[in-house]
């Protein structure tokens, strides 16, 4: 039998190896009690409260729930990946029901009394500007998705941000798609019909000028108070002038319902209808119009259902898993809402915490941004310069992307659309 001797290469090749398997088994040991010990702490840090006024009620009700689900869905995702540097997110949402007294009453509360550590925009551009000053008296960033209208840029806020597509050019896309068109294929008049709302206001003189100088004639032009109720007359005009082409400034759902149904019973039937806001919302405006008649309309936005990006498809199939419907029923408030609660994110994490004032300056220093709507990057005075119109289309059921027609996504425009249903 072979004895081995202390001395020995064979015996101090085996005490080595004991050794090695020693300090291994030690460093795992600590290792993985190290990371118990982390994931312990992370779930004993308090939970940051991110607060919002949302229009749960009165004009904006349908886009206020729908920034609702979004904003919560940001939140039970970023949960799921950590909170916010270790922190719970907590959402609390106050309604405003569309009024702008009542927002600042709002942001009154979350930022001075409930010491919210960060909050989001309310929706609407009409609603932004007053919460902005609010939050700003604070030194709180204001994020939002829904605030682009040159009014609040131009306030003198230097805390507000829109991780959308600025307001003014919304049009852009589809008023030079008109303007491309053959002669003899394209539009001869227009009819150009508006909410007096500071997001939808702003949107028209530029598509306006963009189709006349192309030679589309403008039949009528009217802005018509955000207080009427009754669209019946003013939708009448539109239909007695039979434009070729209809550019709705809306707000809502309601207000595109409400022309549409009118132009049915006076059988009148654009060659293209285009509207700033309403038919983005999925099967709630398939709903109100009535099915069928939602195809062929126009809407201007930066992101539909179907947009092929990773992150927006994991969010729309988690939405849909939890709210039902199709990629083309999700409407883009809940992106927009979604894009804020990553852009804010990933500030916090830049900044390597919620000082407002480092979060502000972080997102004013041109850095490029992710979001499920695309890239945002911000300029001097809070727009996303990053992101370009498109323009949709609502063709058998679905919204499908149409504008820039040269897009990988696009498929071609219907035009004119089809009959009402």
């Amino acid at each position: 039998m072979r004895v081995l001797r202390l001395g020995s290469p064979s015996r101090l090749m085996l005490v080595g190896a004991v050794l090695i398997c020693a300090i291994a088994l030690a460093w795992a040991g600590n290792s993985a009690n190290a990371s118990a010990h982390q994931t312990a702490r992370a779930a004993k840090l308090s939970p940051i409260t991110i607060g919002a006024s949302l229009s749960l009620s009165g004009d904006f009700s349908a886009d206020g729930q729908a920034y609702a689900r979004g904003y919560r869905l940001w939140a039970a995702d970023q949960n799921k990946a950590g909170g916010l540097l270790g922190h719970p997110i907590k959402i609390q949402i106050i309604s405003d029901a569309s009024n702008p007294a009542q927002v600042v009453t709002n942001y009154e509360k979350l930022i001075g009394s409930n010491k919210d550590q960060l909050v989001f925009a309310p929706f609407s551009t009409l609603l932004t500007v007053p919460a902005a000053r609010v939050a700003s008296r604070y030194g709180y960033a204001m994020v939002g998705g829904a605030d682009g209208g040159p009014s609040v840029f131009s306030a003198g806020l230097h805390n507000v941000f829109d991780v959308s597509v600025p307001v003014k050019e919304n049009l852009v896309s589809f008023a030079e798609w008109v303007a491309s068109l053959p002669a003899s294929k394209r539009p001869k008049t227009a009819a150009y019909v508006t909410v007096n709302d500071p997001f939808t206001q702003p949107q028209l003189p530029l598509a306006q000028k963009i189709m006349q100088k192309a030679g589309v004639k403008t039949v009528l032009n009217k802005v018509f108070p955000a207080e009427v109720t009754d669209y019946t007359a003013i939708a009448g005009q539109v239909a007695s002038a039979k434009p070729d082409v209809v550019v709705l400034g809306s707000t809502d759902v309601p207000t595109v319902a409400a022309f549409v149904h009118v132009f049915i019973q006076q059988h009148y039937n654009p060659k293209a209808l285009i509207a700033t806001a309403g038919p983005d919302q999925g099967q709630q405006f398939i709903n109100a119009v009535g099915a069928g008649n939602e195809n062929g309309i126009y809407v201007p936005n930066g992101w539909y259902g179907g947009f092929k990006k990773a992150d927006s498809q994991k969010m729309v199939k988690e939405y849909i898993a939890k709210y039902g419907g199709t990629p083309s029923t999700v409407n883009a408030d809940i992106a927009e809402a979604y894009s804020v609660g990553q852009v804010l994110t990933q500030a916090v994490k830049a900044t390597h915490g919620f000082n407002e004032a480092k979060i502000i300056k972080y997102l004013k220093s041109g850095v490029t941004l992710n979001s499920v709507q695309g890239p945002v990057k911000f300029d001097k005075l809070g727009e996303n310069t990053a992101l370009k119109t498109q323009t949709f289309q609502w063709q058998n059921g679905k919204l499908v992307q149409v504008i820039p027609t040269n897009a990988a996504q696009s498929v071609p425009p219907q035009y004119p659309k089809p009959a009402w249903n």
